[in-house]
């Protein structure tokens, strides 16, 4: 089993996950490539196995009036194909997970579209790595728009329509305030998909009390056989939250304190909630991206944890 985290290395800051210059000055998925090999150097250094790429290495690469970027997932074919072998030389697990704005089941037809171009930029660049079905694109169903069943019933109509490219590799999680786990299992039924559990939206969004392990073996099922699935994890924020507003009548700036959003992600993984997930989970295998705020430097830790506090489950995992 393996454990990841995504995107930014916190563990060397001088590590850049992708070429994130303005247009002007001429972005290019080549310079974010170069950018994931240093990467790739440091997760072997810390035999790390698994990674979430940034969504963004290809820049601008589906902007509709930019036609100068759109090539170069094409130009890059050879430089995609040797990172590719670079990640299954290392034995490491790449994905996708595109921002909040890819929204399949949107009422507005121009981001629907505007999402499958998204999605298929990156399926396209996952293929031309030539990895193989273990690498992912994993999105949330999108908004409710007041009613989940209408919500899932356009996902799925939406899904019906993508290329066979894009639903091989894409994956569908559940959120924590609108598609619960018990939704995304319905999605499943009718399309297929495959399902990412995560762990603090079961815990923040769960209204039918589904158990835990009994909805976990329910997602590990929906993979295809002999693929690996995943899961995520993470840890909520505890900190009591300090706000500044002025006040409207006097002006003057006050301060306000306020408790946790419970949907918050923590810096670090809680190695006690992580172990009884693991125990729980006892002789189901899974990898786990860990999605802490602390990225590469909560993976350490917790690796560090797991050998102080559960030995037993710390030899799960690579």
């Amino acid at each position: 089993m393996r454990l990841g985290f995504a995107v930014k290395v916190l563990g060397a800051e001088e590590l850049k996950s992708n070429d994130s210059r303005r247009w002007q000055q001429s972005p290019h998925l080549r310079i974010s490539i170069d950018y994931l090999h240093q990467i790739f150097d440091h997760l072997a250094r810390q035999s790390i196995h698994m990674y979430r790429m940034s969504s963004d290495i290809a820049p601008y690469v589906t902007h509709p009036d930019m036609p100068q970027f759109h090539r170069q997932i094409r130009e890059c074919a050879a430089r995609l194909r040797a990172l590719g072998r670079r990640a299954r030389e290392d034995n490491l697990r790449l994905s996708f997970h595109p921002s909040q704005f890819i929204v399949l089941n949107s009422p507005d037809p121009v981001l629907v579209q505007k999402s499958i171009a998204d999605l298929a930029a990156q399926t396209e660049m996952l293929d031309r790595m030539e990895l193989g079905p273990e690498a992912v694109v994993v999105v949330h169903a999108g908004g409710s728009y007041g009613d989940v069943e209408q919500g899932s019933r356009d996902w799925i109509r939406t899904y019906e329509k993508l290329s066979p490219a894009i639903r091989r590799r894409l994956v569908l999680e559940n959120d924590d305030s609108r598609y619960s786990a018990a939704d995304v299992l319905k999605i499943h039924r009718a399309t297929g998909v495959p399902l990412i559990f995560d762990h603090q939206h079961f815990c923040c969004h769960n209204p039918g009390r589904l158990e835990l392990r009994a909805t976990v073996e329910k997602f590990l099922r929906s993979w295809p056989q002999g693929v690996r699935p995943k899961v995520h994890f993470s840890s909520p924020r505890t900190e009591l939250r300090e706000l500044k507003r002025r006040n409207r009548q006097t002006r003057k700036l006050e301060r306000i304190l306020q408790p946790p959003v419970w949907t918050g992600h923590a810096d670090y993984c809680n190695p006690f909630e992580f172990i009884r997930f693991i125990r729980e989970l006892e002789g189901l295998e899974f990898d786990v991206m860990l999605e802490a705020k602390a990225k590469d430097l909560a993976l350490v830790r917790l690796r560090q944890d797991l050998s102080r506090y559960a030995p037993e489950v710390a030899a799960r995992f690579l």
